[in-house]
């Protein structure tokens, strides 16, 4: 009996410590794709030898972890076929064999489009839209809303289910925060990932996140998802389990706080003791930052980049946290990502306010390192400039001066310029009157670029700084609300607002000049701009569309000297957008007649 026992337990001991495979990251690829990295987790992976059931593909490189909890998979190639194969661990102590499958590409033709200043960008934070499916709510749900920083319920299916919306308002393009697993409880956001190949279960999951794509698609509108290969949450396994001691900047014990002064980056004569936590701190002294020098931690995120644009059929990405990451990784990352898809594009967060820091991070500039390959940051420059203008009486000069140093991109019709997100306070608390926004809106959805729009600002909403720039939207959360999806459920200002961005993006939509036409600043004083768009269509002529903004109490006339602008052969004037006796065009001048707090669009021939 005895001899019985001690075989038994030896048995169980030795079934202890078999080895186990739990997870694979990613937990698919394709076939033709570029050489994967599998990141196996499990238990006892210590000396164990692994090995593929297909015996054309190889393993060129295997890295376990001290604790053999991970182990670094480094394949020679793709199989050329769609196959799912075995991957086996095999120790003295035992083996262990998981299925792991190579799926077929979508069609390039399927998606991955881009986005353009063609289009119109609309931000959704996912959790404060709509909720489309209460049953992913939680048991805590009615505390989770009395929350401002809890989990509201917003999902995917809640934005599917409102898309109609969106088109009405004239959106091509939606921008939806982070899906990442965030287990924490005040992760709503998205920003403080636990697993980045999961779909958080508060979101739905990832047929939700295809069929919120496919039916954007269906409608010719596009998906951008946001991204973050800074950092993730702190509670993510790595923090205390990673699969190497170098995947991180420091440790949850020891490290430094991320700094936001990206000034030393672009300076040629800073200490890298000036630059180095910018690329290498934790950000909010909360975030754990990666070490995206690692080739292993490179190869991870990247590939991680490729997965969920290829599960999703992504047309592109918003990455956060831009300049916190070195410009070799962001250099190797899009060259993957644009020879995977050549029509695909980034926008890249650079929170700065100058021009000759944000124009640093495109695609095309080296004079501050290697080209990062960033299709464009976002137009912050122009963000505060507008706001500056509008909400503290800055003259309108300083856009001017702002929009003088598009000289610096390569591609300034790229950028992204908006006039508020979930970042920052509403546009509209700092706003003396509705009028304001609507001013605003005029030059947001009329200036070069592609314009974004975050989420409420179409229907007025308000809101200091986080979380109370964070309000669900207003329909979203149950029919007790009232609902701003529909027209008869929006209060007088919040239709006015919706019909009034609906009108700029109609017009936009119907001129391309306004759209991709050059820009040209025809007047800039204290409280006036005039500027023209204008596009040559070779079945049309070239097109020219004059937009003049007053933001002044009382009514001005602005006369310009055409003579060597691109207005001096104008002779009529076609108004689109205001007083239809705004302008008169005479031999050599051109005169806007504008009343207080007032804009004008106009044609001209």
């Amino acid at each position: 009996m005895r001899r019985l026992l001690l075989v038994f337990a030896c048995s169980i001991s030795a079934f202890a410590q078999s080895p186990r495979i739990d997870k694979v990251d990613p937990p698919n690829w394709w076939a033709a794709m570029p050489a994967p990295m599998l990141l196996a987790k499990g238990e006892n992976l210590n000396d164990a030898r692994f090995t593929l059931s297909d015996a054309a593909l190889h393993i060129r490189k295997t890295v376990i972890s001290y604790n053999g909890h991970y182990a670094q998979l480094w394949l020679t190639a793709s199989p050329a076929r769609t196959e799912t194969i075995r991957l086996t661990a095999r120790t003295s102590k035992g083996e262990t064999t998981v299925a792991y499958t190579f799926a077929r590409r979508r069609n390039p033709s399927d998606g991955f489009a881009g986005f353009s200043s063609k289009d119109v960008m609309y931000l959704v934070m996912i959790d404060r839209f709509a909720d489309g499916d209460p049953s992913n709510d939680g048991p805590d749900h009615s505390a989770q809303l009395a929350n401002p920083r809890g989990w509201h319920g917003g999902d995917l299916r809640g934005i599917t289910q409102h898309l109609d919306y969106l088109q009405q308002l004239g959106i091509t393009t939606i921008w939806i925060t982070p899906v990442y697993q965030n287990h924490g409880s005040q992760s709503y956001h998205g920003y403080g990932a636990t697993d980045m190949y999961a779909v958080d279960e508060h979101f739905g999951n990832l047929t939700d996140l295809r069929d919120l794509s496919a039916a954007l698609h269906a409608r010719h509108m596009k998906l951008v998802l946001d991204t973050v290969p800074n950092h993730v949450g702190p509670n993510h396994p790595w923090v205390r389990d990673s699969p190497d001691p170098t995947w991180f900047h420091g440790t949850l014990e020891n490290h430094t706080i991320a700094q936001g002064d990206f000034a030393p980056l672009t300076d040629p004569h800073a200490p890298w003791r000036d630059q180095i936590n910018v690329t290498q701190g934790w950000f909010a002294n909360t975030l754990p930052d990666l070490n995206q020098e690692d080739p292993a931690v490179s190869r991870y995120l990247t590939q991680n980049a490729v997965w969920w644009t290829e599960q999703a059929d992504l047309d592109g990405l918003r990455i956060d946290t831009f300049p916190y990451v070195g410009r070799a990784f962001w250099q190797s990352f899009h060259a993957q990502l644009h020879s995977l898809y050549p029509h695909f594009t980034t926008v890249g967060e650079v929170f700065n306010s100058d021009a000759t820091i944000t124009s640093t991070f495109a695609a095309g500039v080296t004079r501050t390192g290697v080209d990062t390959g960033l299709d464009t940051p976002f137009d912050f420059p122009t963000y505060f400039a507008l706001r500056d203008v509008f909400l503290k009486d800055a003259p309108m000069t300083r856009l001017a001066d702002v929009l003088r140093l598009d000289n610096l991109y390569p591609h300034p019709e790229r950028l992204v310029p908006f006039l508020g997100n979930h970042d920052t306070t509403r546009f509209l608390d700092g706003a003396a009157s509705l009028n304001t926004l609507e001013l605003a809106f005029t030059v947001l959805t009329t200036m070069r670029g592609l314009p974004q729009v975050y989420s409420g600002d179409e229907i007025a909403m308000r809101g200091g700084a986080d979380p109370d720039n964070r309000h669900d939207f207003p329909g979203g959360f149950g029919s007790t609300q009232d609902d701003a999806f529909n027209s008869a459920g929006r209060s007088p200002d919040q239709q006015r607002a919706f019909s009034s961005l609906q009108t700029l993006l109609a017009l936009r939509s119907s001129y391309p000049a306004l759209q991709t036409g050059t820009e040209q600043v025809l007047h800039a004083d204290k409280n006036t701009l005039v500027y023209l768009r204008t596009l040559a269509i070779s079945t049309q002529g070239t097109k020219r569309i004059l937009i003049a903004v007053n933001k002044g109490s009382e009514a001005t006339n602005v006369v310009i000297k055409t003579d060597e602008t691109e207005i001096q052969n104008a002779q009529r004037s076609t108004v689109l957008l205001g007083s239809t006796d705004s302008i008169s065009v005479k031999p050599g001048t051109l005169t806007v007649h504008l009343p207080a707090n007032a804009a004008v669009i106009s044609d001209l021939d």
